[in-house]
C-alpha cells in the first residue's frame, strides 16, 4: 500500500507524515513534487502541514494552483483517499475540496501544544478504527486555525455527518477553555460528503510514536489502510440531527 506525500514549497511536515507512513505504519511511502502532476501510483495522498509558498496572500491559497493538485482534484473524484493536515486543511479549503474557510486564531498568537480530539463520526475511511465520543490526544500548531463557515453550511455539516473531529477535554466535553483556537463549534476536523476526503487541523503524524507522547494518530492512518485493503466498508450516507453537547 502506498501514500504519497505531497511536498510544496515551505512544507516542514512531510518529513513527519513519510516517517508515520513508513516507519510507524509499515507502509510504502512517497514524496510527490509540488509541479508534478504524477501521482506514482499513490493509493492514499497526503497534503502535509507546513507554510506552502510561504502563506503569501492567505494560507494555502498559492499552493492550490500546484500542478500536483489537479491530479489530486482528479484523485478524489474518483474516491481516491486524501487527507489534508493543517496547512494541508487549508489547501482542501482554498481549492474547493472542503467547505469552509480558517480565520487567525482568536487570541492572534501562534499555538503549539498538545490538545484533545473527540471523535464525531467513524463511519469514514479516516475514522473506522476508533470509537464514538472517543478522546484523542494529538498535538496543534498553527496561527490560522480558527475554523468558520456561515450558518447555513454548518447546518449541511451537521446533517451530513461531516463534522469529524471536535476540540474537547479529557473527558470529552466541549467549553470555550477547551476550544484553543475559536473554532466554530469546536470543529478540528471536517470531510467532503464521500468521506474520502478529509481535513484536520492536528497533527497525527506527530503522534504516532510514544516517544513523542502518544500514539493516538495512528488510528488515522490505521483507519485509511483498513479503507483501502478493504477490511472497511463506507456505510451510506446518513442524515443526522445537530451533535450532542
Amino acid at each position: 500500500m502506498k501514500f504519497g506525500v505531497v511536498v510544496f514549497p515551505g512544507s516542514n511536515c512531510d518529513h513527519d507524515a513519510f516517517h508515520a507512513v513508513q516507519d510507524a505504519l509499515g507502509q510504502q511511502a512517497a514524496y510527490l513534487w509540488h509541479q508534478s502532476t504524477d501521482l506514482e501510483r499513490s493509493d492514499a495522498i497526503i497534503l502535509p502541514g507546513g507554510f506552502s509558498y510561504g502563506d503569501y496572500l492567505r494560507t494555502g491559497a498559492i499552493a492550490h494552483f500546484a500542478p500536483i493538485m489537479e491530479s489530486v482534484k482528479k484523485f478524489a473524484a474518483r474516491g481516491g483517499l486524501v487527507l489534508g493536515i493543517c496547512n494541508g486543511f487549508q489547501i482542501l479549503l482554498e481549492s474547493g475540496m472542503l467547505k469552509g474557510a480558517m480565520l487567525r486564531n482568536r487570541n492572534l498568537k501562534f499555538i503549539c501544544r498538545p490538545v484533545h480530539l473527540r471523535v464525531e463520526n467513524v463511519d469514514t475511511p479516516f475514522t473506522n478504527a476508533l470509537h464514538p465520543g472517543q478522546v484523542l490526544s494529538i498535538p496543534i500548531n498553527h496561527g490560522e486555525g480558527n475554523y468558520y463557515v456561515d450558518n447555513e453550511t454548518l447546518e449541511t455539516l451537521q446533517r451530513r455527518r461531516e463534522i469529524v473531529f471536535r476540540y474537547c477535554d479529557a473527558n470529552g466535553g466541549l467549553s470555550d477553555r477547551t476550544n484553543p483556537n475559536g473554532s466554530l463549534h469546536h470543529i478540528a476536523s471536517i470531510c467532503n460528503r464521500g468521506g474520502n476526503v478529509m481535513g484536520m487541523m492536528p497533527h497525527p503524524e506527530r503522534a504516532c510514536d510514544a516517544l513523542l507522547g502518544s500514539t493516538d494518530g495512528r488510528a488515522i492512518f490505521q483507519s485509511a489502510i483498513n479503507a483501502i485493503s478493504g477490511t472497511y466498508s463506507k456505510p451510506k450516507v446518513a442524515e443526522a440531527v445537530a451533535p450532542q453537547r
